[in-house]
């Protein structure tokens, strides 16, 4: 690639991102003004102060440790993988954002049904207060191991690092946007094609049998190609026997699970009534 093309691209990255974050401010704006759900102000300003702080502790964090590698394992492997040999255009690129997306579901997935990913991906579930802030409420270590897939799936794909970090920016907008405490105009329809909130609230409800369900972060169709797809409105957000009101409880929530919880519970006697 050539000085004038990296530059290019460079731009129109800085750009997506831009819009990205132009979408979080006006969709914040929003929600403040027009909420779906009403929370107590005590509950939104702790979530929100302890999901920007994770936000910050984490790319504090990746940045100290260089984990963001996704960005140089697609640069060193772009000419091989199962998509290298095709022509860089359109097609190429609508078919690494399929792919993408649909690893994202896998790994989604894998993070409910597995106990050791569960123990990471949950402390994005403690949240009590469903809002657009919630999209940065993740623990450092989750953020870790889905890099980690993803630097596996780009060298299986093989495309341009460029496009891998623009499907990113993409997925970042709408991991914003279907975060968001808000109406959506003709959400019913909109959610046949893409996540919207209506659908990942349901994903954020206390159940489980409920948030197990609409694993999508783009695309909604693979939520009901397998089965996993679930439209209803949960009582209740968050966890239920364990949450965290602050960044050092929500760091620290990964290594308490709810099993242990429910053994030191059966250890306690229980009054006669």
């Amino acid at each position: 690639m050539n000085p004038i093309e990296n530059a290019n691209n460079s731009d129109s990255l800085a750009f997506l991102f831009g819009l990205a974050m132009i979408a979080f401010v006006l969709l914040l704006v929003i929600e403040k003004r027009r909420p779906y759900l009403h929370f107590p102000q005590k509950t939104y300003k702790e979530s929100f102060v302890t999901n920007t702080t994770a936000f910050l502790f984490n790319n504090i964090i990746l940045t100290v440790l260089k984990a963001s590698s996704l960005f140089l394992v697609a640069q060193q492997f772009a000419s091989h993988g199962v998509l290298s040999s095709l022509q860089d255009g359109p097609v190429k690129w609508l078919l690494a954002f399929l792919l993408f997306d649909l690893a994202i579901y896998a790994w989604h997935f894998a993070s409910h049904k597995y106990e050791w990913l569960w123990r990471f991906h949950k402390i994005h579930h403690s949240d009590k207060c469903f809002n657009v802030s919630t999209g940065f409420r993740f623990h450092v270590f989750d953020i870790m191991l889905e890099i980690a897939y993803k630097c596996i799936f780009v060298i299986v794909i093989g495309v341009d690092a460029y496009v891998v970090l623009s499907i990113e920016i993409i997925e970042l907008f709408f991991i914003f946007f279907h975060h968001a405490n808000i109406r959506v105009p003709f959400e019913t329809f909109l959610s046949q094609l893409i996540i919207t909130p209506s659908l990942h609230r349901t994903h954020h409800s206390t159940l489980r049998t409920e948030h197990d369900s609409n694993y999508g972060i783009v695309l909604s169709f693979w939520d009901r190609m397998f089965n996993t797809r679930k439209e209803l409105i949960p009582q209740n957000i968050g966890l239920d026997l364990i949450e965290a009101d602050n960044f050092i409880q929500l760091f620290s929530l990964a290594f308490i699970t709810e099993r242990k919880i429910m053994k030191l519970f059966g250890l306690i006697p229980k009054g006669k009534k």
